[in-house]
């Protein structure tokens, strides 16, 4: 199961840095500071899922809020929102730490 965590983290975290390596690129070529949006990434990915999304939360309880929450996570940059969850994905992965504990004699 680790190793499973591991690679996906690893994936997630390689995609991000390719879509900072693109929003990077793109700022270097217009001279200012740009980034890729997930609504806009998403869009070009796959326009009709996002939509389908819109109208899953449109159906809730609570429509209004699911759609400023949404808005709001697709407004933040592409490379953000892959890579936090990636790290910490990949940290789940990781072996569990062994505490050594030293005396205060030993050294």
């Amino acid at each position: 199961m680790r190793l499973i965590l591991r690679i996906t983290g690893t994936w997630l975290i390689a995609l991000a840095l390719v879509l900072a390596v693109v929003d990077g690129t793109r700022s270097l070529a217009a001279n200012a500071v740009e980034f890729t949006s997930l609504a806009e990434l998403w869009t070009q990915l796959n326009p009709a899922s996002l939509e389908a999304v819109r109208g899953f939360f449109a159906s809730r309880f609570f429509a209004d809020l699911l759609d400023a929450t949404l808005d709001q996570v697709l407004d933040y940059p592409a490379f953000a929102v892959v890579a936090i969850p990636g790290i910490m994905i990949a940290l789940l992965g990781r072996r569990p730490r062994r505490e050594r504990y030293i005396r205060a004699g030993q050294f």
